[in-house]
């Protein structure tokens, strides 16, 4: 073979750079003392050649190569110190991913030749390994980023009118038969029309995509049969998962799944994760980052053998290094600049704010994010918590953040569930958790509020079991959470009674119902809008199966009721600004002197402390009053029994027209308004037990 040309090429870009003639190749390590470029044959079987990167400038390798083109297999071998009690893991004989890869082939295959230190079947000894991991490891991919997006444009959805559905790429469209075989559960499959129009009709405005770049699965899993299906285990910040790309496909089915999105009026909001990597603790495999230059890419502790680690996941990436920072940072811009994504939902977003031990709204990743052009113009949303020491900021992120809120999630089902003193915590909910966000001039849709979430119960599950049932987990039922403020309803899982089930799906509308009449910004799961359900299963993350997909078939005629229920109810979100107004609600006047929001008691009286503070209280109103003639009035009845509300605010000729309860699967028009008694004065109106009422009137 004759000697491959090779230039000194650039230190930038970093990554591996298709300028229309050759390919410029970048990687970042300060502390390698050579680093070579490996090229694979076009199944990733067979090493074909091997090439040191000539130049080392500003701790960048780096190396123009004229003849290779996109398409071109390749990865890393990295040499330097292996001095674990120093922080360095370097080993030449491991195969390494780069970084900033734009796409991968092929997946891991699971063999004690991926780690970097000699691993035994029975033990660990912690010698230096000299096996050689190409066999078992992907292959990075030469890419030509070039797209045709035509007229495509980012949807820019205002705050105060988005509803976003959580969704799974695989889980939403693994059983829709109505697809093709090849790209069921694959980028491809979501952006299929026949999927879209299932999010058009419900009526959301943006889909946040649970980890869609690249993750491994944990080896442990794999021995069991399972695997990690929420993909919660990046190790390719640039790169899209290759599981997710139909056979034959590239990576631009990701960019024409958001193109159409966009097509259909609809946002991509991406779940990323940069704080921690599949790489895991000290023990854990050398697949990229460990191996190019541990003691850089990761916070280690004090002992530089062992991580420090405020993810439960085994380490923690190094914010602080300069140049780990810019890789976070070109990989968000890589997202909205090259494949138009329209925002995106940082997992255990307090590990991105630390200075090690404690949280800091003004931490460098949090400062370069809101001082970005390009970042801080689209939807940012933290995960508020971690597992370290300092880790709950509900509250606490800078301006231009939402944030997960789960005090909303347990308030709410404490609420319907029918647990004493709710009531107060829920009045602060509805309006948009002003005690946690009215601050630095933040708004009502900072509070992303949830009742279900990947993570934990469906809604189906919420109201048909008393505990988890994870057994299918391998784990004895001991992972996931137990404080799930569920309830069975009188039976645990299935149940043929009629009265039991007409029950869970009425605490399913009150729910949804209260969900999307909350200041703030709503967040529905997957499914849940047609009865999804985990069998019990809370901590569903490692099953690839049936039992995280969503089904499109067999649905009764009680899902797609519920389904047109959740439908009249995001409308009417829409329809009134009233349920989505743009600034906190405090009493204040009105332009006509009426206070913004009002507290009715039943007797029709405004509520008072004692009220608030009597632990048996589980009845209220909400009245909502806009600077027009609109109002809204909210009727929340949480106890068994019916609840009269007497004298209705207003004076008696002026009417309330009944919009929704959620005593009925449905009302009787299609737009979510109707009056079941036309022209009914309602001075006093019976609330159902358990059960929500929405008013309306122009005065």
């Amino acid at each position: 073979m004759a000697k491959r040309i090779v230039r000194p090429g650039l230190p930038y870009p970093l990554g591996a750079s298709w300028d229309g003639s050759g390919v410029n190749f970048a990687l970042f390590s300060a502390n390698a003392t050579k680093v070579e470029l490996c090229l694979f044959d076009s199944a990733g079987r067979r090493e074909i050649d091997r090439v040191p990167l000539p130049e080392y400038t500003d701790e960048v390798w780096h190396g123009y190569l004229p003849d290779v083109r996109p398409g071109q297999l390749y990865g890393y071998r990295v040499d330097g110190p292996y001095a674990p009690e120093a922080g360095h893991r370097f080993n030449p004989h491991k195969l390494l991913l780069d970084p900033y890869a734009l796409a991968l082939h092929g997946e891991i295959r699971w063999h004690d030749a991926l780690f970097g230190y000699r691993v035994g079947h029975h033990r660990e000894d912690f010698s230096f390994d000299r096996r050689d991991s190409a066999f078992v490891m992907p292959k990075c991919v030469v890419v030509d980023p070039a797209f045709t997006w035509g007229a495509d444009r980012p949807v820019h959805a205002n705050w105060s009118e988005t509803v976003i559905y959580e969704a799974h790429v695989k889980g939403m469209t693994a059983l829709r038969n109505d697809l093709p075989p090849h790209i069921r559960g694959t980028f491809e499959g979501f952006a299929d029309p026949r999927t879209i129009d299932h999010l058009v009709d419900l009526g959301v405005t943006s889909v946040e995509l649970m980890p869609t770049q690249a993750f491994f699965d944990d080896r442990y899993l794999v021995e069991k049969g399972l695997s990690n299906y929420w993909g919660y285990n990046t190790i390719g910040f640039f790169a899209p998962a290759p599981r997710y790309i139909a056979p034959g496909g590239t990576i631009h089915d990701f960019k024409l799944l958001v193109r159409r999105l966009h097509d259909a009026g609809i946002e991509v909001i991406l779940d990323v994760v940069y704080n921690h990597t599949a790489e895991g603790n000290h023990l854990g495999p050398t697949l990229s980052f460990k191996g190019i230059d541990n003691a850089s890419y990761y916070l280690l502790g004090d002992d530089p053998r062992y991580f420090f680690d405020t993810t439960g996941c085994g380490n923690t990436v190094n914010m602080r290094h300069p140049r780990v920072l810019q890789m976070v940072m070109d990989s968000l811009r890589y997202w909205v600049g090259e494949c138009h994504v329209d925002g995106f939902r940082f997992d255990l977003a307090s590990t991105l704010g630390r200075d090690r031990d404690m949280f800091d709204p003004n931490a460098i990743f949090l400062d370069a994010v809101r001082q970005d052009p390009l970042l801080s113009a689209v939807k940012l949303i933290a995960e508020p918590w971690d597992t370290g020491s300092d880790g709950y900021q509900l509250g606490n992120f800078p301006p231009g953040w939402a944030e997960w809120n789960d005090r909303y999630r347990d308030t709410v089902r404490g609420f319907w569930r029918g647990d004493e003193a709710h009531a107060p915590e829920l009045a602060a909910r509805l309006l948009g958790s002003a005690d946690r966000f009215d601050k630095r001039g933040r708004r009502p849709w900072s509070s992303i509020n949830f009742v279900t979430a990947h993570d934990g119960f469906t809604l189906a599950d919420l109201v048909a079991y008393d505990d988890k049932h994870n057994d299918a987990n391998g784990e004895n039922n001991a992972d996931g959470h137990s404080h799930n403020l569920s309830a069975s309803w009188g039976v645990e899982g299935p149940t043929d009674d009629p009265d039991i089930l007409a029950l869970r799906d009425q605490m399913r509308r009150n729910m949804l119902a209260t969900l999307l009449f909350s200041q703030g910004t709503p967040m529905i799961l997957m499914g849940d809008e047609i009865g999804r359900s985990q069998g019990g299963n809370n901590n569903a993350y490692c099953q690839d199966n049936a039992m995280n997909w969503l089904s499109w078939e067999d649905r009764g005629l009680g899902e797609q009721a519920f389904m047109e229920f959740v439908q009249q109810v995001i409308a009417l979100r829409r329809r009134h600004p009233l349920l989505r107004q743009p600034r906190f609600l405090h009493g204040n006047g009105t332009r006509d002197g009426a206070p913004d929001v009002r507290w009715i008691r039943p007797d029709g009286e405004d509520m008072q402390p004692e009220d608030w503070d009597a632990p048996h209280t589980r009845s209220f109103g909400l009245l909502l009053c806009g600077t027009d003639d609109d109002q809204l009035l909210i009727l929340f009845n949480a106890h068994h029994e019916p609840v009269r509300f007497h004298a209705l605010p207003g004076a008696p000729a002026q009417e309330w027209v009944e919009v929704l309860s959620t005593y009925q699967a449905t009302m009787d028009d299609t737009d979510g308004e109707t009056e079941r008694e036309p022209g009914r004065h309602l001075g006093d109106l019976d609330c159902p037990g358990r059960a929500l009422i929405l008013l309306a009137r122009s005065r």
